[in-house]
């Protein structure tokens, strides 16, 4: 840091522009990639806005069609071959092996329930996979939660060495001397905050909003399960 490039100092002096443009290339540097980080992380949190309000809607109209008492078949061949949505990827799958079993035929109480197992590891394989697929992303928003601001404070620590290396040069401690690398270092914490604030809070509501689809998954697994269930023992 030169303290002669400070000049004059105005209130212009410390809009954030002129704080980026002043500050040396490590506090740079640490603005930049706070500011792609930060980039990133909202990337994600429109993402995730988008992608769980469209689950919950198409999981709504599903279980909706579901409890109206239409035949299950008849829903199920609605969804199409290859359904994008977990719950009609699950009612296709839990109808196929009942299905399957049905030409067999179930001679026993013992066959029933093998039939029962391979439903549940199959839906439990499908709820695995939607639930990984949901939570993608969550992880760089707590990365970015749990770094900003250690790297924010980086910054600032680096800007308040050069506050010293000022006063070292000029010998004075007037506060001109050492604000506006102070000033610099306090902006690059605010940026660390600006970063790491958001990304708490989105992961905090992801987290909460994926954990809440998985346990929808799990409970219509659970009432296919009891619909196969029923159906064997109409049949045994």
């Amino acid at each position: 840091m030169d303290p002669a490039a400070y000049g004059t100092l105005t209130a212009e002096s410390f809009s954030m522009v002129a704080l980026f443009m002043r500050a040396d290339w490590v506090i740079k540097s640490v603005m930049i990639g706070l500011v792609l980080a930060s980039l990133f992380s909202w990337a994600v949190i429109v993402d995730k806005l988008l992608r769980f309000a469209a689950l919950n809607r198409h999981a709504d109209q599903f279980e909706d069609q579901v409890s109206s008492g239409r035949s299950l078949e008849d829903i199920a061949q609605e969804a199409g071959e290859r359904p994008r949505q977990a719950l009609p990827r699950m009612l296709q799958s839990a109808l196929r092996e009942w299905r399957e079993a049905r030409t067999k035929g179930l001679a026993s109480d013992s066959q029933a329930g093998f039939l029962i197992q391979r439903i549940d590891r199959m839906l439990d394989a499908i709820i695995a996979r939607e639930s990984a697929r949901v939570e993608e992303g969550l992880p760089l928003l707590a990365i970015v939660a749990t770094a900003s601001p250690f790297v924010g404070l980086f910054g600032t620590v680096w800007g308040i060495m050069d506050a010293f290396q000022a006063i070292a040069i000029q010998q004075n401690t007037n506060l001109t001397v050492v604000a506006p690398a102070i000033a610099e270092a306090l902006f690059a914490t605010a940026i660390g905050l600006a970063a790491a604030i958001p990304a708490y809070v989105a992961y905090n509501k992801f987290s909460s909003d994926a954990a809440r689809y998985s346990g929808r998954l799990e409970g219509f697994a659970d009432d296919l399960a009891t619909a196969i269930q029923r159906r064997l023992s109409d049949r045994v």
